[in-house]
């Protein structure tokens, strides 16, 4: 059962050949490095990638503390979309062009399994020397390369050549096409593209035979759940899905009938962007039987029930799934889709082929986007209804715009007015761009913070109308507690604060007075110059907010797009307002909230989930917290990295460990040094200043 997998297995070292030709003796297979993985983060979808042709990771490590998401949407919010998912390969092998073929052989790089771990169905490996690769142009990253695609990417190879692992087991019945694997992934941060990730497969003939009547599509065994609601215990967490397939858009997808409603107001949706060479839409085959050229089909995960769309075992039975049969002859127009929108655990299958007699050296080229977006509407959560589907559509478009680049009309031919770069070609992956977010610093104080920001977004050129077309800045914050549920949107959560922009924009015509500084503002340590300052006042104490500017453009009416936006995301501050360190030695130092109850609605549901804080700190300083009797309870040392944000509060509600503190406060869980939660009752402490040796004392009260 599914279940036995969540605390995921390691996964075995796997051999390989080096381009290994069919016909070669698989006993000269070179050995092999262990499976590689990296994970988007740079939008707000978190989608694991790996080296063997796998996505998602099992979501075997949710109990870690910022443990890697498997296909989470939006990113922190718990909502996981995918258990694991691969790429899958099927076709025949021809000594000949017009010889007899062999097979049907499939190659597949995830399955109904019940673990990620190495064995049948998990038939991609790679060389010991393979790594994945990550680039950005972001000019401001530390993988900035100016030949990256995106402001995220993964570039990796793998191939199917080998049958063994490294200590000489067999791949279960693993039957390779003798194929090479070069997969890159691009992810942006732009807001109108931060829910896709764009997996472009190159797949090369290694061996030294024809391949025929070859399909690729992606396998996904997707689940859309709250894991900060429902914990991944069982088999039941996975029985709650509803799947549902648009033929002309040519996307899948599954969504949340009854597992986390009001929760779960989310689609995962896999999506087929285009293929070089072109294929013909529709093809007959040997039977007669009209085919189209992309197909979708699912079955009851891990199931050998005909009635529920059998789970395939076999390469046979697997090619005739990537053929788009249900079970022959019925295919997706031939069945009741209300059949897949009940309540249940399934896989599913998106395919295009198929291309005909690849020649043993040449490749051919296949796209996919793994789309997630909110429903759409005031439907009820667990429908699945055209309306709900918006966002979903218009997301996939986004994806189909980013594919398609250059050529506006999707057609495959660049027509007058598309050749935008000037040199006669498609050019695949262009999206418009915002300005160029801008650089921001928060520095929280006393119930304040103080924003800055540079001015580099002003100098951005558009990539559609090469226009320098900067308008102004819009400054978002969170309100106070937004991190107290169980549901989190971060980019939902930022409510606008303030908008400046220059005169003649899409704005209000503001001006930059008011925010503009006459000389910019430097810090120790940082090399950018901030020309922008922004107060913010009236904020809690100890209380975590962020913070983000934005930078747009007055939009590009020649090309028919509206004003862009800089993503929320990408210069994100999570801070906590408090005191800054105590420099005098009359500052009053003190507890807050004193007496402290539990069940606070600020805390957690459990004992590791409560906090206080001390406040007034020194810089540098050692807290020692005391019983009445003297015992010592807890010792603390301060500083301005050593703050308390490592306690497990900041772990569940403040996931990505980037909180920013004032400096004179430090947060306690209330946890012993023996690991053992304080009880009931009034505590003693002393504050010694690391500069001075002065000592200084207090006390507070616990109620339970």
């Amino acid at each position: 059962m599914k279940y036995k997998s969540l605390t995921l297995i390691a996964l075995a070292v796997i051999s390989l050949c080096s381009l290994t030709r069919a016909g070669d003796d698989p006993k000269k297979l070179n050995k092999t490095a262990t499976e590689m993985t990296n994970f988007t983060n740079i939008g707000n979808i978190g989608l694991t990638v790996t080296n063997f042709g796998e996505f998602g990771n099992g979501l075997g490590k949710l109990s870690q503390a910022n443990h890697p998401p498997s296909c989470e949407y939006p990113l922190g919010s718990g909502i996981e979309h995918i258990f694991a998912g691969g790429l899958w390969v099927g076709g025949f092998f021809r000594s000949t062009p017009t010889s007899a073929p062999v097979g049907p052989f499939v190659t597949t790089a995830a399955v109904d399994a019940a673990a990620l771990s190495r064995g049948g169905g998990f038939e991609f490996t790679t060389d010991a020397s393979s790594k994945i690769v990550q680039k950005s142009n972001l000019t401001d990253s530390r993988y900035y390369d100016p030949d990256a695609i995106s402001h995220q990417d993964f570039y990796m190879d793998y191939n199917d050549t080998n049958l063994t692992t490294q200590d000489g087991t067999s791949i279960t019945d693993h039957n390779p096409l003798y194929i090479g694997v070069h997969q890159e992934s691009y992810a942006w941060n732009f807001p109108f593209a931060d829910f896709f990730v764009i997996m472009n497969y190159t797949i090369k003939n290694l061996s030294n035979k024809y391949l025929d009547s070859v399909y690729v599509g992606l396998y996904s065994d997707a689940v859309v759940r709250n894991t900060k609601i429902t914990s991944v215990t069982n088999s039941a967490f996975f029985s709650h899905g509803g799947l549902g397939y648009d033929d002309s858009l040519k996307l899948s997808y599954c969504y949340d009938v009854d597992g986390d409603p009001g929760y779960t107001d989310s689609y995962v949706g896999f999506l087929y962007l285009g293929t070089t060479p072109m294929l013909p839409e529709k093809t007959v085959n040997a039977n007669n039987d009209t085919l189209t050229a992309t197909s979708y089909v699912a079955w009851q995960w891990n199931n050998s029930s005909v009635l529920n769309y059998f789970a395939p075992r076999t390469d046979e039975q697997r090619y005739e799934k990537m053929r788009g049969y249900f079970q022959y002859p019925a295919r997706y127009q031939d069945i009741n889709p209300t059949d897949l929108k009940t309540p249940s655990n399934r896989s599913e299958l998106i395919t295009h082929g198929y291309f005909k007699n690849i020649a043993p050296d040449d490749s051919i080229n296949v796209a996919f986007a793994i789309v997630c977006a909110k429903k759409y509407g005031n439907d009820a959560t667990s429908l699945d209804t055209r309306d709900s589907r918006n966002t979903l559509y218009n997301n996939a478009d986004w994806a189909l715009k980013a594919y398609f680049g250059n050529d506006k009309n999707r057609n495959g031919v660049l027509d007058p007015g598309e050749d935008i770069v000037g040199d006669g070609k498609i050019h695949r992956y262009i999206l418009p761009a915002p300005p160029t977010y801008p650089v921001l610093k928060v520095v929280p104080e006393n119930n304040k913070a103080t924003l800055y920001w540079d001015k580099r977004a002003e100098a951005s050129v558009d990539p559609i109308s090469h226009d320098t077309d900067f308008a102004g800045y819009r400054i978002y914050r969170t309100q106070a507690g937004f991190d107290l549920t169980n549901y989190q949107n971060t980019v939902g959560s930022l409510v606008l604060l303030a908008q400046y922009d220059s005169a003649g924009s899409t704005g209000f015509n503001t001006g930059f007075k008011a925010v503009r500084l006459s000389t910019p503002m430097t810090f120790a340590g940082d090399t950018n110059k901030y020309w922008y300052k922004y107060e913010v006042p009236n904020l809690l104490n100890g209380w975590q907010y962020l913070f983000a500017v934005t930078a747009f453009d007055k939009g590009d009416p020649a090309n028919n797009l509206g004003s862009l936006e800089s993503s929320k995301l990408a210069n994100l501050k999570r801070v906590l307002p408090g005191t800054v360190p105590a420099e005098s030695v009359n500052s009053k130092l003190g507890v807050y909230p004193n007496p402290y109850y539990g069940s606070a609605i600020w805390d957690g549901s459990s004992e590791r989930l409560r906090k206080i804080y001390f406040y007034n700190l020194p810089e540098v300083c050692e807290i020692t917290i005391y019983t009445l009797a003297g015992d010592v309870v807890k010792r603390i040392q301060h500083d301005q990295k050593n703050n308390g944000s490592s306690i497990r509060w900041f772990e569940q509600y403040a996931g990505d460990n980037k909180q920013q503190f004032s400096g004179g406060e430090h947060a306690w869980d209330l946890v012993t040094d023996n690991d053992q939660a304080i009880a009931t009752g009034l505590y003693l402490y002393t504050v010694k200043n690391s500069a001075d040796g002065q000592i200084k004392t207090g006390k507070f009260l616990v109620i339970k």
